[in-house]
């Protein structure tokens, strides 16, 4: 399950498995081998990986489906548009 959600992080995130791998400091068959469920990343990688995709390792594992947003660095008036735009969206849903 880990090796689908970096995967899935991975592309949405726009970068290749040469690309992570070189993030991470590992080789592109050690990426290849998480995604494909040959092995599994070492807790540092997890972190690591939760770090750079901006969820929990929580996530990352599959124990959560939840989502965190980061907001980090932001200032009020940006968390404020934030929290507007998503407000705008869940009604959307509804």
């Amino acid at each position: 399950m880990i090796g689908d959600t970096i995967k899935r992080l991975r592309e949405d995130a726009g970068l290749s498995q040469s690309s992570l791998a070189k993030k991470l400091n590992v080789t592109r068959s050690a990426v290849n081998a998480w995604e494909m469920g040959l092995s599994a990343p070492t807790t540092q990688y997890v972190v690591d990986m939760a770090r750079l995709f901006r969820v929990s390792s929580d996530y990352l594992l599959g124990l959560t489906t939840e989502t965190t947003l980061v907001l980090d660095g932001l200032n009020e008036e940006e968390k404020r548009i934030l929290y507007s735009l998503i407000d705008y969206f869940n009604e959307k849903r509804d």
